[in-house]
């Protein structure tokens, strides 16, 4: 595809935004639709350049593209949703939030700032919301020409702007202002327009600055997951492919919070089924693609001779893997967050590692590995353990303190990692085997531990058995893992 995937920040609303953007990182999205709120990057905090220039740099090493959006329920009046708008008695406070969030965008290097128009308020007659609306948008275009900050306004049902067709006739009136475009919600489409989403996309053409992705049912404006409206997803991205949208194409379930990760990985698997296209015989249908292997990739292979020039090269190029490669699990189908399996990333860290590995002395390898580790984040600390396989006998003694360090933490890809082939190896029985049981702990498959057939013995049964009797008291149930863990020393 030629878009970029992304997700929107208010469907993780009880995540901190640090949390929330590495979780949409890690399940392959490459692009983040960032909703200014109180929570989430709140442009009325005292010390807001420093938590800008923060959360670019986190952007930047999670590899993911920003759009800015602006529909923060509550942030500007605590009493009443999305108020004041462009088209209130009291636009300037919007107009002052508008300037502040294309402020925002310019130092992120936001690809756009959207914005909606609002709900016209009641005495308020068609001509004087359109009135207000012109003279607010040109106000708000006045701060974009500064900063270099596309507009992108969006049709919003049950506002002024509701449809599409109202979006480019307001831009016509304007003079066709260069960095006005248009942000388009294609679950309203579903919900409003007259014609289907792929139909509302050709016609938006290279106006298209801002992609939203849901599902809606026909004249009803809710958020929904994939499949559970009428939205012809697959018909959808394949036109923005025919237009050659290259912008961002972000998931948009503000209602979704509770269930975040969960909601955030579905979405992610139907638009990989949707973009794949159909399956080898007419008519069957569509499957997700399997990744190109990281090994392939040319990007990876321009790293590497630059690893081989200049190792040092390597602390750069380290966290640009990311967003150069993929973040694709390996075996998507059956491993859809490649906690078992790895990554595209990971297989591409390692490669790159193994290049570290050829041309660097065992002394400079560990303090590399330990740097790279423990100044990554969890991606790359993901790519330095499972690279271990292939390096680690070069820099055991560091290999093994790194694996220590990630089994004292909770992150589940991380456990998992940690517990590949190297730590079968080289990692003592007693940290080992709660290792194992951390596994277990976390809901992690055993499949992932490396060796374990070779290295169980009486003393991790005894271990597992406790812990399923501590399960059982307390009326859980055991994980399947532990049971066939248990039955096997029979």
């Amino acid at each position: 595809m030629t878009f970029h995937l992304g997700y929107g920040t208010n469907g993780f609303a009880n995540h901190r935004l640090d949390d929330a953007l590495a979780v949409i990182a890690d399940l392959g999205y490459t692009g983040v639709a960032l909703t200014l709120d109180h929570h989430h990057l709140d442009p009325f905090a005292a010390d807001l350049p420093q938590q800008v220039k923060r959360v670019a740099a986190r952007l930047d090493r999670l590899g993911l593209g920003v759009v800015v959006e602006t529909g923060a329920r509550f942030l500007l009046d605590p009493r009443r949703k999305h108020h004041p708008t462009l088209v209130s008695d009291d636009q300037e406070v919007r107009l002052d939030f508008l300037r502040r969030a294309v402020e925002i965008a310019a130092d992120l290097g936001a690809d756009c700032v959207s914005f909606w128009s609002g709900i016209v308020p009641a005495g308020v007659d068609d001509e004087e919301a359109w009135r207000r609306m012109r003279s607010g948008v040109t106000a708000a275009l006045d701060a974009a020409v500064r900063h270099g900050v596309p507009l992108a306004l969006e049709p919003e049902p049950g506002m002024l702007v509701e449809r599409l067709d109202q979006a480019l006739r307001l831009r016509a009136d304007l003079g066709s202002p260069e960095l006005l475009g248009i942000t388009l919600d294609v679950g309203h489409c579903v919900a409003v327009e007259p014609e289907d989403a792929a139909a509302c996309v050709r016609r938006a053409g290279d106006l298209l600055l801002n992609v939203q992705l849901d599902d809606m049912l026909p004249g009803v404006h809710e958020h929904l997951e994939f499949g559970e409206g009428e939205l012809d997803l697959a018909a959808t991205l394949a036109a923005l492919d025919e237009i050659g949208y290259t912008g961002l194409a972000g998931v948009e379930l503000p209602r979704h919070s509770h269930a975040a990760p969960d909601v955030a990985r579905r979405a992610m698997s139907a638009l990989r089924e949707a973009s794949a296209g159909p399956g080898p015989e007419t008519g069957s249908a569509p499957r997700e693609a399997s990744p190109a292997p990281a090994a392939e990739h040319p990007w990876l292979a321009e790293a590497e001779r630059a690893v081989r020039a200049d190792p040092a090269a390597i602390r750069s190029l380290f966290p640009a893997v990311g967003r150069a490669v993929g973040r694709q699990a390996l075996r998507g189908e059956a491993d859809p967050l490649g906690v078992v399996h790895g990554t595209v990333d990971d297989e591409a860290r390692a490669g790159l590692l193994a290049v570290l590995a050829s041309v660097t002395g065992p002394r400079e390898l560990a303090a590399e590995l330990t740097g790279l580790y423990r100044f990554g984040d969890d991606a790359e600390r993901r790519g330095v353990l499972r690279a271990l396989a292939s390096v680690g006998d070069k820099a055991a003694e560091a290999g093994v303190d790194l694996v220590k360090d990630a089994l004292r933490t909770n992150d589940t890809r991380l456990v998992a990692a940690a517990l590949g082939p190297f730590a079968a190896d080289h990692l003592d029985a007693h940290t080992w085997r709660h290792g194992v049981l951390k596994c277990l702990f976390l809901g992690i498959p055993l499949t992932a531990v490396a060796g374990l057939d070779r290295r169980a013995d009486a003393e991790l049964r005894r271990m597992v058995g406790a812990f399923a009797d501590e399960r059982r008291a307390a009326g859980r149930a055991v994980p399947d893992d532990a049971l066939e863990l248990l039955r096997s020393q029979t």
